[in-house]
């Protein structure tokens, strides 16, 4: 992959007057390889551009109470007023974080961390021809299931939110 953004033309009222109207100039090339895993691909870039929404950031959106950890939810009855509570931007950051958090996770090799003990197995062969894997004597290996479970939940609501609030990514 190889995508190259120029900067944004500067853009002044009597551009339009003139009927004047500068492009930016953008090249992408997707390979082939580029798509095999297009979630950990994507990642990469996402990663940075958050990181840097989330370090540069001038405003924030409504964020829905619905999505929104309890300690960030504001005092504000009637938000249709326009009126914003006393989370308002760090409701946002949240939501930025929780994008953030989904995104790295598909950098690492997050699962390991629920996995303790080793391994202790051997296959043995079974009349019919099939062979069949039973624990060894010294076999310690466990998984925390309920810790991958809530992990992974957090991963899907940090996509989820990025969907949402798509259209919110700006600065």
């Amino acid at each position: 992959m190889k995508i190259r953004i120029g900067n944004y033309p500067t853009h002044r009222f009597w551009h339009n007057w003139i009927g004047w109207e500068k492009k930016e100039k953008i090249r992408v090339r997707i390979d082939p390889w580029d798509t095999w895993s297009m979630d950990h691909t994507l990642a990469h870039i996402v990663v940075p551009m958050l990181e840097q929404l989330r370090a540069t950031t001038h405003g924030a959106p409504l964020v829905d109470e619905a999505d929104r950890p309890e300690h960030l939810i504001g005092t504000v009855v009637d938000r249709r007023s326009g009126a914003v509570d006393e989370y308002h931007f760090d409701a946002w950051d949240w939501i930025l974080g929780e994008m953030l958090f989904a995104h790295q996770s598909k950098l690492e090799e997050w699962e390991q961390q629920f996995f303790s003990g080793v391994h202790d197995t051997t296959w043995v062969e079974l009349p019919s021809g099939h062979k069949e894997m039973k624990k060894g004597p010294n076999d310690t290996f466990k998984i925390d299931w309920d810790g991958r479970k809530a992990y992974q939940a957090r991963i899907t609501n940090g996509f989820r939110l990025f969907g949402k609030y798509y259209e919110n990514l700006w600065d």
